[in-house]
């Protein structure tokens, strides 16, 4: 009936708010995520529930993050793709990933568009931050990617094949030829060529 289900949803709210003010680190105002994210108040709390259950400090570190992700690849390492992963969600270097960081970050994979997609997907391959991408980086995030799917899903893999998948992008992202690809000449690539962005959508089924 309406009234049991009036206060149901009122206690939720309660309980909601409680918990807000309870955790150790409290997340922004619900409405000025809602703002900043494409999701809705509503799904901001079923999120920030699942969040809270796993993390109940209200932060992730690079250890938890990385125990997450072992649990949705038991057939591949899922360890160096999590580290990686974590860096792009810490946003602020700061070594923990608050619920703010984790729902920005999943607002543009999920609801973003392509060109948010690509500056995130650039972010997370420039590894050491200078604002480039070079080979060795590329090369890292991609053997990351297939150790994590596992042998169970590459049985044929050789050793190099990460490194010949790179060298072809690699070849037709590097613009100018001079050794590392920028933001521009990465957002240019994917966007006139399909079998780049094809291989990315490998990284959003990842995620």
């Amino acid at each position: 009936d309406i009234t049991g289900w009036y206060y149901q949803y009122q206690r939720d709210k309660i309980e909601d708010e409680l918990e807000m003010t309870m955790v150790c680190h409290r997340p922004e105002g619900l409405e000025q995520l809602e703002a900043q994210t494409n999701f809705s108040k509503r799904e901001l709390q079923v999120l920030y529930r699942g969040f809270k259950n796993e993390c109940p400090s209200g932060v992730v570190n690079e250890e938890t993050f990385k125990q997450i992700y072992s649990q949705f690849f038991p057939h591949g390492d899922a360890s160096m793709y999590a580290h990686y992963l974590f860096n792009a969600f810490d946003t602020t270097q700061t070594g923990s990933v608050k619920f703010e960081d984790f729902v920005t970050a999943l607002s543009i994979l999920l609801r973003g568009t392509v060109h948010e997609k690509l500056r995130w997907t650039f972010n997370l391959y420039d590894i050491n931050k200078d604002g480039y991408i070079n080979k060795e980086e590329m090369i890292d995030i991609v053997k990351a990617i297939y150790d994590m799917m596992g042998k169970y899903t590459y049985p044929v893999l050789k050793d190099d094949t990460p490194r010949q998948h790179v060298d072809v992008f690699f070849q037709k992202m590097d613009k100018n030829k001079d050794g590392v690809v920028t933001l521009d000449e990465f957002l240019e690539s994917c966007q006139e060529d399909d079998n780049i962005m094809r291989s990315l959508q490998l990284f959003e089924n990842v995620m």
